[in-house]
């Protein structure tokens, strides 16, 4: 066993950077321990977190009811694979269904696996139910989309970060501007489209909200075409954006759902796609599948996470703290300083773009000072720091955040 002794950040940095990828650039804070809506650092500094693992801490950190459920199914039994039957996921795939409407669960891990399950379900039931001649099915995406850094998915994206110097990429996709549905309606006239996989809210490219009615109308379009419409809700579901999907805003249920993130309260990986039979049920043994997904552990914890969502009215405390983090930004920072150019979002999904002529210096440097003065954020595309703090925040926390932001901002 490796001894265990005291390191600084600074030592705790280096480590990192002598002996990992250095495929992140994070903000110089290292953190050792997390409660609710906090995080404190190796030296025992406390910050407020504002990114919560990219929307994967919606319940807040360690919350009791999701580690207890960790704790005590990791006592009896945590991997099987799906070689055999476990007591834990047929309760659990009774218990999703019956929550978001669907037919049929397919557990998966990570986000960009059930991003990569959804592609294959759509494929599968365009040769098998709508007649598209093999090989020949193609999925549509909007510019600037984000959903993971396998090749399926960044042969999906715009970003040359992502795909730069790792291509030939993945046949079979078209990409359309985001909101944009005249260009959605000219894409479906291909017969072959299987499918459109959108965000409701594009996260990664910066907090972009498309205009209302726009996820009501693709999803009318995708129906006129015989297309399955497809909603990435892995960061903007489970009440992050102040309904429990983000799509709940114009009563769309979509016909692949993707969740994944804080579907186990940033436990443990898990993810999962939900459908109808007949769509689902074109999957058969041997054809899709992880050594993980499913697995006891994973099942406990994920549906502990659902129930806080639920129980403790997080997508109505996101509705609400998000309304007024939005009107103080607007008020205080938008309207009264050139810094700030804008505020967007819902819930507690939001982002503001900064006045930056220095490509993105300007707003690295203020997340630098917000972490000074105890909150941690991250700029995202250059000139937009994202916020969106755990769920379970008070609007007491809330308005000390926002001064905190105000303050330092106003103060650079």
């Amino acid at each position: 066993m490796i001894k265990e002794f005291t390191m600084s950040s600074q030592d705790l940095m280096h480590l990192e950077d002598r002996y990992g990828a250095h495929n992140y650039h994070p903000i110089p804070v290292v953190l050792s321990r997390g409660k609710g809506v906090h995080v404190w650092d190796v030296e025992g500094k406390q910050y407020y977190d504002f990114l919560s693992a990219y929307s994967a801490v919606n319940q807040g950190h360690c919350h009791p009811r999701i580690i207890n459920a960790l704790v005590e199914q990791a006592q009896k039994l945590t991997l099987t694979s799906r070689a055999f039957y476990n007591d834990r996921l047929g309760r659990f795939e009774k218990y999703i269904t019956s929550y978001f409407g669907y037919d049929r669960v397919l557990p998966m891990n990570t986000g960009v696996e059930g991003g990569e399950t959804a592609m294959k379900l759509c494929r599968k039931w365009a040769y098998t139910v709508k007649g598209v001649p093999t090989n020949q099915a193609k999925v549509i995406f909007a510019r600037n989309n984000f959903w993971g850094r396998t090749l399926a998915a960044i042969s999906a994206s715009t970003d040359p970060s992502s795909t730069t110097g790792f291509g030939p990429f993945m046949p079979g996709y078209v990409i359309i501007p985001y909101n944009d549905l005249a260009a959605l309606e000219e894409a479906l006239k291909d017969p072959n489209v299987a499918g459109f996989m959108i965000e409701p809210i594009q996260g990664e490219a910066g907090v972009v909200v498309p205009d209302e009615g726009y996820l009501k109308k693709a999803y009318e379009l995708c129906k006129k075409s015989n297309v399955l419409f497809i909603a990435d809700e892995v960061q903007t579901g489970l009440a992050r954006t102040g309904k429990m999907l983000c799509c709940d805003y114009e009563g769309v249920k979509p016909d692949i759902l993707v969740l994944g993130k804080a579907l186990s309260g940033g436990v443990l990986p898990v993810s999962a796609v939900l459908a109808n039979d007949e769509i689902m049920l074109t999957i058969h043994p041997g054809e899709h599948g992880s050594t993980y997904g499913g697995n006891p552990l994973a099942c406990a914890v994920a549906l502990e996470a659902l129930e806080v969502i639920k129980e403790e009215n997080l997508a109505e405390n996101a509705f609400q703290l998000g309304n007024y983090f939005r009107e103080y930004m607007q008020h205080n920072l938008v309207e009264k300083t050139d810094i700030v150019k804008l505020v967007r979002g819902k819930g507690l999904l939001n982002a503001i773009v900064i006045d930056d002529e220095e490509e993105g210096q300007t707003a690295w440097q203020i997340c630098l000072k917000l972490a000074d003065n105890g909150l941690l954020a991250k700029p995202t595309h250059g000139n937009i720091i994202r916020f969106a703090p755990p769920l379970v925040m008070t609007l007491a926390q809330m308005a000390e955040c926002c001064e905190i932001i105000e303050q330092t901002i106003t103060d650079f």
